[in-house]
């Protein structure tokens, strides 16, 4: 880490904290040469690895913008999807992967979605899962009724 102020290679950690939501660390450090302090922040890179083989850094502000269109009209606050992003996020962080594919993104929305608003989540599901009938709603709606709708259609998703 070079110091900011003289450009020396080198410091020491003074304090180490996490952030509150506990997805990066705050290091204090202070040069070995100059004396002076500076604050670092480290969080762990996650990509999203996207059909067409791009890979792009995560963003809750993705998911956000993508559930909000699902959340259109349901009494759902910008307070609930960023909870929701926040949930989904640590889910995603806790596989331990450095890289998912956006698929997997998807699916980690669903189930949070689902207990947030279960009409925004069969909006969400309906494009996510490409329905294609009223069979489809129908039986997205059969397994929310059975308290199974973490399992999709295996012919939806094709």
């Amino acid at each position: 880490m070079y110091c900011p102020f003289c450009r020396n290679p080198d410091s020491r950690v003074v304090d180490s904290r996490l952030s509150d939501d506990g997805s990066s660390i705050r290091r204090r450090r202070q040069c070995t040469d100059c004396g002076r302090r500076f604050s670092t922040m480290e969080t762990a890179s996650l990509s999203v690895s996207k059909r067409s083989g791009v890979a792009e850094p995560f963003s809750r502000s993705k998911i956000i913008s993508g559930v909000r269109k699902a959340c259109q009209g349901r009494p759902v606050t910008d307070d609930d999807l960023a909870k929701l992003a926040q949930e989904v996020e640590e889910s995603i962080r806790a596989s331990g992967a450095a890289e998912i594919e956006a698929n997997e993104v998807g699916l980690a929305i669903l189930e949070p979605l689902r207990r947030l608003d279960v009409v925004a989540y069969l909006r969400f599901a309906s494009v996510y899962q490409a329905f294609e009938s009223l069979e489809d709603f129908e039986a997205s709606i059969a397994r929310l009724r059975s308290g199974n709708a973490a399992q999709p259609a295996v012919d939806a998703i094709s």
